[in-house]
């Protein structure tokens, strides 16, 4: 199984997202082919009602600390409730790396 695929498992069990994204962008960055370090994640769920984005992005940190202490390098987390999902849409594109030696 992918660290791609244990993320969303472990998302998926840990939020019961109403729409749930991981995205490896690991090919945008300077590492070696087929690498699995950075990851796009988008997460909808009623979870985050009430809370700011710190707070929503500590609740995901926490449930993949696993993952961040070992294969992975970097999240970008798009974290909605269903209604700001509803009014949004759409997560803004990842930026492009800016630099790094890749092997």
């Amino acid at each position: 199984m992918t660290v791609q695929d244990q993320i969303m498992m472990t998302l998926e069990d840990a939020f019961q997202p109403s729409l749930l994204s991981v995205e490896n962008e690991s090919h945008r960055h300077s590492v070696p082919a087929d690498s699995e370090t950075h990851f796009k994640v988008v997460l909808v769920t009623e979870r985050f009602a009430g809370e700011r984005s710190v707070k929503r992005h500590q609740l995901v940190y926490a449930v993949l600390a696993e993952f961040l202490a070992g294969p992975v390098h970097a999240l970008a987390l798009h974290t909605y409730t269903p209604q700001e999902w509803s009014e949004t849409g759409a997560a803004p594109d990842s930026p492009d790396c800016r630099g790094g030696t890749g092997k």
